[in-house]
Order: structure tokens, then C-alpha cells, then sequence
């Protein structure tokens, strides 16, 4: 039973009783659950409900329902319009907050929020909040400006987090001098309330640079997403403190796989090399695969500074043209980087494959190897499409990469039979001059060898997850759940509205389900409309405790093993594989990190959607500035995305911008939830996701990452018989607290768009694959 259907239940439980006290072990008794862990499990639940304060602990520590719990605690959405939305549960709407209602929250702030209706079917719930619990917001950052009109401030600060753009910072004397045009961060002393209500102060706390010097656009960003960016000095000397090669006493205990023809495969700038791979047949017809990875927990012990600032981290974060590595780069690039012919501490999954792709025997253990080759994915590619000059240039070990390539034919095939879904969204590279400035965008493809080495690293991160899981013993895994049956819904009507014969159990869908409608659609007009769409209903991959597989892939087992260097769940992976080895799998070894691991996993989910909105918004902002000399310039794109406000439309080289509703000239357009479809009320044009569309630049903000399209010829849009709904024929209706849902600034091009219930736009991290070594991003490797 996973996490949130075990608080479902205890909460149910303890609501159906709300004058009783129930000890953990009487629930835990009570739930009759067979599982080993079930009390930790029920202990973690119970706990999570008293954050929420849906439960309270009596002094006897028995827990009991809240009576006084009103409403929910979750976290604050704001728009810039004053209202806003409160996300407390994955599976539930968002509660609508009207501006009178907010109690001056702002953007990110933990609150707890009274339910005034529960919603209907038109219309989600409404609530006021009744207390911010914490602030989601400690600093802020923007360009400073000498002097105020209010007395007792030495200036200001113009914000530019959109989410923030609409208040003003005073700055107050106590702080770092400032002068004119510096970006700076400050700290909040004060934030809005009924006396100043669009105004936080504080004081200075760091200045970062001026605003047109290089590279101080994506430390803005940097900063106001607060990723850690300068290593702590004891963590610096002890990477210093690390010899530059292997020692004859770190070899004690390894098996010493130096004659194996292992290499690295990666692209070309990459130069943390942190996976090592082997094949060769084996005399019964079945393959050997060898996935060696950098021994990252060796140098970064648990508990030293390294480690500490690695968790504190969480990620290396990849920014258009630069990197902030979890670890410093003395480890990444080198002790810890695979370079070839130097010898190198590594920690070893050996897998033997049948030819149907079926494991039938795996070892994980500690080694010392050496990288016979440093690969890139372009010359491994030219090998397998026939180059000679290439084949000639490697070809001691030509014959291995086609076998690679074999086995890759092999497992990629049995995904597929199991029902892995695969998209093929498209990969950007902004390429940027000395000075920082985008000078273009290149569309990367992924070669045999990418996949072969996603194939590989897939294989090696389910084997250590089965093993694990099998053992019955704490572990950190990858998770991928299900997605909500109520969104499942909605996907099937949208997909049998466009003639997909779907037949599924929206409570019980599995991902060859999904996958059977994706195939229908591949090569159809509708293909990437319904990719979209299925990647928006799916939920997002996190890190956990519980073995509840991966969805997207579908694996029954799951983690994250191929990556130390740059993922702190791989680390943490790679420190339990040594301790169980040492200790073996009894209580006593359990025990170490039975009570860590649900803590860990949520953490560094955490940290791991901090990086990616850091770097997304880093790329909307880069993608911006490439567009801001092609003002006036047609381009063909295709829509994205239809809200009641406008359509966003994807360029082919990946830029996304917006087509405001007030920006149609044809007809007025109104929008059709059901068809998910903006249609015009009196010529019946329609648009859709997926629709090929002509489109003219006529604003760019990249401050803001916002560009505005409008449509070239939009009398050659097609024509529908879809019904505008009568309640539409008028001009647009308001909605709830008098906000209108054509607001012509209510969007952003950094993913953050919002439906009208508040749930994130595309929140499946901008179109990407539910988990592969790339998954969809445009940089190395970050997600194997």
C-alpha cells in the first residue's frame, strides 16, 4: 500500500472516530497489514497527517482526529491579479482565493486555507486562508534603484520574478551600498500586510552585478530560484584534500576488472564521465552487460562537508552555458571522471541477458576499472551507420558496439512488449557567443548510440532496484505512480472525440493502455496533440522510500543507480548497496536508514524540480532574448497549448509563445473545454494542440521570457460543426472574485501557465520522458 492511500485510510478511520485515541500499533493492528515495515509505514503517515493538521498527538502520544482542522494546508499559488490558488493534494483541484481572501500570502507560501464550497463540476472549491505557516520566499532579487518616496528607505528594488512583479521592495539602511543599475539580492524584513499591501522590505545582502554584464541574467535566475552555487571552504579542502589517483590500499576488497574493454559513451563537451559500459556474448548464446559507475560515495563520505553540501544541493544544475555541479569539479572531472587509461574506483552492476531480453542473473560489486576508449555518441553513431574512416579508426572495438547495438535491439523491444511509452519530443541546444548572447538554437536527435546507452543505463537501474526490492529491505527508489484516474478520463473522451477505439479502466490503467493509444496515433495528423496531452496526464517522477515502480516505463522495479556525480539519490543509492554488502540484510542493518530514507526522497524531489524549473526558466529566458531581433519575422510553428486566454504555439526550433484572445482579428474566439479547443463564434474557425499554424512576432520580453505571436492568414484555419456552448455566444463572463479569464498578461513562456483551476500548464516537466538517460532535456545526461 503506498503512502497516500495509507493516510486516506487512517484519516477516514480516525474522522469516523473523532473522540477516540488510537496508539500506532493499535492502527497498524487494525489495518491487518502483512508487510514487514507496515508500522514505520503507518508511523510516516501519521505523521505527514499531523503536518497537515488533520490529526493531533494526545500526551500519551495516541493519535486522534483534529477537530479544530478546518479546510487544508497547502501551498500558495499566486496571480498577479491579486487572486490565486492553494495545491494541497495531487489528487484533488486547487482552491480558488479570491483577492479579498489571500490574507497578503504570496507566491510559494505554506498556508492553511478554510474551505468557503467544495466546487461542483463547472467550478472547483473556494477558500480563505486563515494563517501563512511559513514563507516560501526569504530574499529577493532585482535591480536596485537610488533613493525612495518613502522616508526611512535608502532605494528600491524592481522585482523580477513575475510572480512578484506587481509588489515593490524598499530597501532600508543596515545592508550592502548599492548604486544604481546593480542587481542585488535582498533579504525580507517585512512583508505585505493591510498597512502596505504591495510592498516588502528588507535589506541588501549581496550584489551579483549590473544588469547588461555577461552571464548576470542567468545568476538573476540563479539566485531567485536560491540554488547553491558557491562551495563551503571545508568542502572545497576536502576535495583539494583527495589524491588525483587511486591509491594501492583503496584496491583492498575490489575486484579488479581493468582487462575488461569497458568505455564511456557520452557527447562531446561532456566532462564528468561517470558510466562505463561492457558487452560481449557469452558461450550459451546470452549476453553479458557491464554498467560501471564512478564510486562517487568513496570521496564523498556520509556526514563530511562534501556530502553535506551534495544533500544541501541535491543536483547538478545545467544552465544553457555553464554548469553548477553538485560536487566540486576536482571529484566530477576528476578522480571521479572515467577519463580513459587511467584507473578509476567504481561501483559494478554485471547483468546477463537471454536473447529475448530476460535477466537471468545479475552481481553487484565493487571494482577497480579502466576506460578503454572515451566514446562520443557521434562516433559510435558513424560506427553503426558504416563510416569506414570510424570503423577503421576503432576497430578493436567495432565488433563490441554492434553487439551493444544487438542488445539494445533486444531489451528495447522487451519495454516495449511491457508497455514503456516513448516520445520523441525534440531536443534544444541554445548555442550563446563569448558575452552570453543566444546566437542560435540546434535541434539535437538521438542517435543509435544515445539510445543504446539509455537502454543500458534503464537495465542497470531496474536490476538494483529488483534486488533490493526483493530483499525486503529499506532502499531508496524511483517512483512513477499511475496517473489519476479523474485525468485518465478526461485523456479518453479527448482521444474517442478523435476516433481512438479505447478500451480501459480509468481506476486501473496500466501503461500499455496508454501505449496502445499512442501507437494509434503515431504518423497521424493528431500525433503530437495527443503525445501532449498524454504527457500532461501523467504524474510526476519523484523519489521514495516505497517500491511503487515506474509508471512511464513500465518497470515494476525502479531507482536511480548511473549517476553520483550529478544526483544525490544515486549516492544515497550507492552507499546502501556498500553498507547491506558489508552488513548483510538483518534488522540490525536495516535499521540505519529505515527512519532516513522517506526524508531523503522527498528532499531531494525537492531539489530535483528546483533544478529543473531553474533551468527551464533559463532557457524561456535565453529562447527569449534569440527572438528579440526577429520582431516583424513569420514563422511556422505548431499550438502547444489552448487555455481560455489564448494559445501558446511552438516554433520548430522550440521557442514558445503566446497568441492572446485579444490578438485575434478575425472573429471573437471563445473556449471549448470539452474539445480542449478555442472556437470563433461567427466564421467556426477552430485551433487546437497539435495545429499547424503561420505566426508573426510582435512583442518579446525577456526579462519576463514572454513572446507574443499573432497569426498569419487565420482564414485558413479549419472549419468546425462543435457547437459553441450557449453560455459563450456573449462577450467572455467573469469568473469567481471578478477575474477574467482573458487577462492579457496571464501568461508566462517559463512553463508556468496556469488553467483556470490552477494546476500547472504542461506540468509534466515540458514534454519530457517519464525517465531515460536524457529524458527529454538539452543537457548531459542529467536524468539517466
Amino acid at each position: 500500500m503506498d503512502l497516500q492511500n495509507l493516510q486516506d485510510q487512517l484519516f477516514g478511520f480516525l474522522k469516523g472516530n473523532p473522540t477516540q485515541a488510537y496508539p500506532a500499533q493499535t492502527l497498524t493492528d487494525g489495518l491487518r497489514l502483512n508487510d514487514a515495515n507496515a508500522f514505520k509505514s503507518v508511523v510516516q503517515a501519521l505523521a505527514a497527517l499531523e503536518r497537515a493538521g488533520k490529526v493531533k498527538v494526545n500526551d500519551a502520544g495516541a493519535f486522534q482526529y483534529n477537530a479544530d482542522h478546518e479546510g487544508v494546508i497547502g501551498t500558495f499559488k499566486a496571480n498577479d491579479k491579486g487572486f490565486g490558488f492553494v495545491h494541497y493534494d495531487e489528487k484533488a483541484p486547487d482552491v480558488f482565493v479570491n483577492p479579498d481572501n489571500t490574507a497578503f500570502a504570496t507566491q510559494g507560501d505554506e498556508v492553511r486555507v478554510k474551505l468557503l464550497n467544495k466546487g461542483d463540476d463547472k467550478r472547483g472549491p473556494e477558500g480563505k486562508i486563515e494563517e501563512i505557516i511559513t514563507r516560501g520566499r526569504e530574499h529577493v532579487v532585482g535591480e536596485f534603484s537610488l533613493g525612495s518616496a518613502y522616508k526611512g528607505y535608502v532605494g528600491s528594488i524592481r522585482l523580477t520574478d513575475k510572480k512578484f512583479s506587481s509588489f515593490e521592495f524598499l530597501v532600508k539602511e543596515g545592508g550592502l551600498v548599492a548604486t544604481d543599475g546593480e542587481v542585488v539580492m535582498a533579504s525580507i524584513a517585512t512583508y505585505p500586510s493591510a498597512e502596505m499591501p504591495k510592498h516588502f522590505t528588507g535589506v541588501i545582502t549581496d550584489k551579483i552585478g549590473y544588469k547588461d554584464d555577461p552571464g548576470v541574467d542567468i545568476l538573476e535566475i540563479v539566485y531567485n530560484h536560491d540554488v547553491p552555487h558557491v562551495f563551503p571552504k571545508d568542502a572545497m579542502k576536502q576535495a583539494e584534500d583527495i589524491p588525483d589517483e587511486v591509491l594501492d590500499s583503496e584496491r583492498e576488497g575490489r575486484e579488479d576488472i581493468t582487462d575488461q574493454p569497458l568505455v564511456t559513451i557520452d557527447s562531446i563537451e561532456s566532462k564528468d564521465l561517470d558510466d562505463a559500459v561492457v558487452v560481449w556474448k557469452l558461450p550459451n548464446g546470452n549476453f553479458h552487460l557491464g554498467v560501471h559507475i564512478a564510486d562517487v560515495s568513496h570521496y564523498a563520505v556520509e556526514g563530511t562537508p562534501l556530502d553535506e553540501e551534495a544533500y544541501n544541493r541535491g543536483t547538478s544544475v545545467y544552465l544553457t552555458d555553464r554548469v553548477i555541479p553538485m560536487l566540486p569539479r576536482k571529484i566530477s572531472n576528476g578522480i571521479a571522471s572515467l577519463n580513459p587509461g587511467v584507473d578509476r574506483l567504481a561501483m559494478s552492476a554485471e547483468m546477463e541477458f537471454t536473447p529475448k531480453g530476460n535477466l537471468v542473473s545479475h552481481r553487484l560489486h565493487t571494482s577497480v576499472m579502466r576506460s578503454h576508449a572515451r566514446m562520443t555518441y557521434k562516433a559510435v553513431n558513424a560506427i553503426l551507420d558504416g563510416d569506414e574512416e570510424t570503423r577503421s579508426e576503432y576497430a578493436e572495438l567495432v565488433p563490441m558496439f554492434e553487439e551493444m547495438a544487438e542488445l539494445h535491439n533486444i531489451l528495447s523491444a522487451k519495454r516495449t512488449a511491457r508497455g514503456a511509452i516513448e516520445f520523441d519530443a525534440p531536443e534544444a541546444k541554445i548555442i550563446v557567443d563569448e558575452e552570453g548572447k543566444p546566437t542560435d538554437i540546434e535541434l539535437r536527435e538521438r542517435g543509435l548510440s544515445e539510445r543504446i546507452i539509455e537502454s543500458f543505463m534503464l537495465a542497470a537501474n531496474e536490476t538494483v532496484a529488483m534486488h533490493f526490492d526483493l530483499a525486503k529491505v529499506p532502499f531508496l527508489y524511483r517512483i512513477h505512480e499511475a496517473p489519476d484516474a479523474d485525468r485518465v478520463q478526461s485523456f479518453v473522451d479527448f482521444v474517442k472525440a478523435l476516433g481512438a477505439p479505447v478500451k480501459l479502466d480509468p481506476e486501473k490503467v496500466k501503461s500499455t493502455d496508454l501505449q496502445a493509444i499512442h501507437n494509434f496515433f503515431v504518423d497521424r495528423p493528431e500525433e503530437q496533440m495527443v503525445s501532449t496531452m498524454m504527457l500532461r496526464t501523467m504524474k510526476q517522477a519523484k523519489y521514495s522510500n516505497d517500491p511503487l515502480g515506474h509508471f512511464g516505463i513500465g518497470a515494476e522495479y525502479y531507482t536511480h543507480f548511473t549517476s553520483p556525480i550529478r544526483r544525490y539519490p544515486d549516492l544515497t543509492v550507492h552507499r546502501l548497496i556498500k553498507w547491506y554488502e558489508k552488513n548483510g540484510l538483518g534488522e540490525e542493518a536495516q535499521a540505519k536508514y529505515a527512519d532516513k530514507l522517506a526524508q531523503i526522497g522527498e528532499d531531494t524531489s525537492v531539489k530535483e524540480r528546483r533544478a529543473v524549473d531553474t533551468e527551464r526558466d533559463t532557457d524561456a529566458m535565453k529562447k527569449a532574448e534569440f527572438m528579440m531581433d526577429k520582431v516583424g519575422q513569420e514563422f511556422d510553428g505548431v499550438v502547444n497549448g489552448v487555455l481560455k486566454f489564448g494559445m501558446f504555439v511552438s516554433l520548430e526550433n522550440t521557442v514558445e509563445g503566446l497568441i492572446h484572445v485579444s490578438n485575434f482579428t478575425d472573429d471573437q474566439y471563445v473556449y471549448d473545454e470539452a474539445h480542449m479547443a478555442l472556437i470563433g463564434r461567427r466564421l467556426h474557425h477552430i485551433y487546437q494542440i497539435g495545429q499547424p499554424v503561420k505566426v508573426r512576432v510582435v512583442r518579446v520580453d525577456k526579462e519576463q521570457a514572454s513572446i507574443d505571436f499573432v497569426l498569419v492568414d487565420p482564414g485558413e484555419a479549419p472549419v468546425t460543426d462543435i457547437k459553441v456552448p450557449d453560455e459563450h455566444r456573449g462577450a467572455f463572463g467573469k469568473n469567481r472574485g471578478g477575474r477574467r479569464q482573458n487577462d492579457k498578461r496571464n501568461h508566462s513562456s517559463k512553463g508556468n501557465k496556469t488553467h483556470n483551476d490552477g494546476k500547472a500548464f504542461g506540468a509534466y516537466q515540458n514534454k519530457r520522458k517519464p525517465d531515460s538517460k536524457h529524458q527529454g532535456t538539452n543537457r548531459k545526461g542529467r536524468h539517466k
